[in-house]
């Protein structure tokens, strides 16, 4: 199975999100199946970007051709961008030598990407003029990528437009393993740039006299560099010399230059060997003619008359038939050719084979082929493991330079991979992070209303408010006490789990505040935090939907449905938020008191209205309600008092927002929170609440708190507020059957230092 560099995905990665947006990203990425980000020198195997490609061929409608093209031309800014436009504007003085280099720039990659199995590419020039560029991979399918690196590339290293099409599309017979070679006819046109006619000034039709000198004494330094130039071996006519000089200004001395070589070669057999210990020359049958000493060294068997080379080497790359042929038709492609292990002396068959790296020359006046080498090696650690040293390189070889070079490179890449490590770490912290910090809040904005959370996050101070007008619900469970005498604590907390999850979705569907759960009683209210004109009839609904949610929850000890008693007052409170560790919003004033009395004096599974809540709810016209008449209420005296029976209106289904996926049957006022909530200062309160207040003292002293200490910063454990709303019992031994702080269906004795 082949493998690919994180660099090639992340280059794709980029591309959909430079152009499409990170959201087709997270599409695609899903889609495909794979991870986030990628390692840049990470191997991964080759599926995982022919998925990305396919899944973006399907979410794009496009075919593989336009997408790969796209990523041709994207991977080759991606690698300028990615600190290789140096490198890659210095391959070559024109297009063809550009791609002629390319392999030997992937044979320099290699040494940083060990594993890296880059294509091949070979030009060819036809005699009828025409280039076409062969294309070898091990990878099929992904040779439209090819037109559009190229035709990038001449755009903007070369300044000329590439026109490139498909001749021919194959399995390559001549290469091993079968790899696929596709040949594409290149045509290239230079752009023209035309330049603009200067428009000629007045006077300008004879040259002044300041010009004409000025050339003649340019002209005369021109004549004199050249005169004191060396003489050429053959005589040069007058005008060659004047075209020489023309086309030195033109910048074309390349193409005037002629070599000159020696008639015989001043160097000895024995000195060419030792300066050059790695090259091999061999004939067009692949027998060994000529090697250099350091070679013979580490493979004996080169010095046996005779022998053939393919014998003791196999050619790596490119990866062709070990036939003269082949290497001819390869001759601009750097060779890479390996030792055969059982070739080697039994000394060295230990250690790592030997690859060597180098170029072949044809030798047209011999018919023999020599190939220019040195060791293949990426690092001390290879030189060590092969026993090299140093020294076995020749000196002027640069090897040696590029080894302890690439050490250090190898370093830095290390490094690279630890910082792009921690880096991922830190993104997958964050994430977390903010996956825990989103807790946090739902926490929080489940313990106090939205507005007040983000202030007290934003570090300000929450004033005291009073409500005018607000809707208060008490709810309990029948025989609770019993329950919990009778049954085990997690039998208890399952049972109330499954209450109170119904009641919360409730308050969603319903838009009340939970205010709190002490033991088996629940307590909202609407109008609060958020006044609104319908807190009555959201409060009416939220009863009418618990007592249906109440009645798919069983009792441990019967098996039957639980039953609950449901208690409704309106009237006005003060909020406000109390405590620094652990701030609550509280509720405060007589309306809490009432609506918990009207609870505990209620009958079970009915829901319990005060006479206010019923002059609010009567006007409404959408609510059946039933008379109870007068009761004796603790604290209040008599009481006519009556039952909430159904919503004449809304279904069972619409209550319990089973309809249509309804989530809320409600929504916010549109006036600001802030606004519509009035803050209350203490000359305000001073004379309205000292009423309040005596009555409080009345039913239970402890229950007196001024206004000032609602405000955040100035509450001490002395202000927590609990409200005594036990009803009138006569007998005191009603007290016996409390169990664990929770409370009989005869006694209601419920905390208030609410939320």
């Amino acid at each position: 199975m082949l493998s690919l560099y994180g660099f090639i995905n992340t280059c794709l990665k980029s591309l959909v999100i430079e152009r499409f947006g990170e959201e087709t990203w997270e599409n695609l990425r899903l889609m495909a199946g794979v991870q986030e980000t990628f390692m840049t020198y990470e191997i991964y195997d080759d599926v995982i970007t022919l998925r990305l490609v396919q899944e973006a061929c399907k979410m794009l409608d496009v075919s593989s051709e336009v997408v790969l093209k796209l990523f041709g031309e994207y991977f080759f800014s991606f690698c300028k961008m990615s600190g290789y436009d140096t490198m890659l504007r210095t391959l070559g003085g024109n297009l063809v030598e550009f791609i002629e280099n390319l392999d030997a720039l992937h044979s320099y990659l290699a040494l940083s990407y060990e594993a890296m199995n880059a294509p091949s590419f070979r030009v060819e020039r036809m005699d009828d003029g025409r280039i076409l560029l062969h294309y070898y991979s091990d990878r099929k399918g992904l040779h439209h990528i090819v037109p559009g690196i190229i035709e990038a590339v001449a755009k903007d290293f070369f300044d000329s437009e590439v026109m490139m099409t498909i001749l021919n599309q194959s399995e390559e017979d001549e290469r091993t393993g079968k790899k696929e070679h596709v040949v594409f006819h290149m045509v290239q046109k230079e752009k023209v740039t035309k330049r603009k006619a200067q428009p000629r000034q007045k006077g300008s039709t004879e040259e002044t006299q300041a010009e004409k000198e000025d050339k003649e004494e340019t002209m005369k330094r021109m004549t004199a560099r050249y005169a004191s130039l060396q003489l050429c071996p053959r005589k040069r006519s007058p005008w060659e010399i004047v075209r020489s000089i023309v086309m030195l200004g033109q910048g074309n001395l390349r193409q005037s230059f002629t070599p000159s070589y020696p008639k015989r070669l001043w160097i000895e057999e024995q000195a060419f060997c030792n300066a050059f210990p790695f090259h091999i020359v061999f004939d067009q049958d692949l027998v060994v003619k000529q090697t250099g000493v350091n070679i013979q060294k580490f493979v004996p068997g080169l010095q046996t008359a005779g022998i053939r080379l393919d014998e003791y080497f196999t050619i790596v790359h490119p990866e062709v038939i070990f036939n003269i042929q082949s290497i001819k038709k390869f001759i601009n492609s750097q060779f890479v050719l390996k030792t055969r292990r059982e070739m080697l002396p039994e000394i060295h068959q230990n250690q790592s084979t030997l690859k060597l790296r180098g170029q072949m020359m044809w030798m047209e006046s011999l018919n023999c082929m020599i190939y220019l080498c040195s060791p293949k090696l990426r690092s001390l650690q290879e030189l060590e493991e092969r026993g090299l040293h140093l020294a076995d390189i020749a000196q002027h070889d640069t090897t040696r330079d590029l080894i302890l070079l690439n050490q250090q490179r190898l370093a830095e890449i290390e490094l690279s991979n630890q910082l792009e490590r921690k880096k991922e770490e830190l993104r997958i912290l964050s994430r977390n992070l903010e996956i825990e910090k989103q807790k946090s809040e739902k926490l929080l904005y489940a313990m106090l209303p939205t507005h007040v959370a983000n202030l007290l996050k934003e570090g300000k101070r929450v004033e005291a408010g009073e409500f005018k007008v607000c809707t208060i619900l008490f709810s309990d469970v029948v025989t609770f006490t019993n329950i919990c005498a009778a049954c085990e604590p997690i039998q208890i907390v399952n049972m109330l789990n499954a209450m109170y999850s119904r009641f919360d979705r409730l308050t969603n569907i319903h838009n009340v505040y939970k205010v709190e759960t002490i033991g088996d009683a629940y307590m909202v209210v609407g109008g609060v935090p958020v006044p609104t004109d319908t807190h009555a009839e959201r409060v009416a609904n939220f009863a009418l939907g618990m007592r249906i949610a109440a009645r798919e929850v069983t009792s441990p000890i019967t098996g039957q449905p639980i039953q609950i008693r449901v208690g409704l007052h309106t009237g006005s409170v003060l909020a406000g938020v109390v405590g620094d560790k652990m701030p609550r919003y509280c509720l405060f004033g007589d309306t809490v008191n009432t609506a918990s009395r009207m609870e505990s004096h209620g009958v079970p599974d009915h829901i319990h209205l005060s006479p206010f809540t019923y002059s609010v709810l009567k006007d409404k016209g959408i609510f059946e309600i039933a008379e109870r008449g007068e009761i004796e209420v603790k604290g209040k005296g008599l009481m006519r008092t009556f039952f909430l029976l159904k919503n004449l209106q809304k279904s069972d289904e619409q209550i319990m927002g089973l309809v249509d996926g309804e989530t809320c049957v409600y929504h916010e006022d549109p006036e600001d929170v802030t606004d519509a909530q009035n803050e209350v200062s203490p000359e305000d309160t001073d004379g309205g609440q000292k009423e309040e207040e005596k009555k409080e003292e009345v039913e239970n002293p402890k229950n007196h708190i001024s206004s000032s200490s609602l405000f955040p910063g100035k509450i001490s454990p002395d202000h927590l507020i609990q409200f005594d709303v036990t009803p009138a019992y006569e007998s005191p031994t009603d007290f016996k059957h409390l169990h664990n702080g929770l409370h009989s269906d005869s006694i209601s004795t419920k905390f208030c230092s609410i939320l």
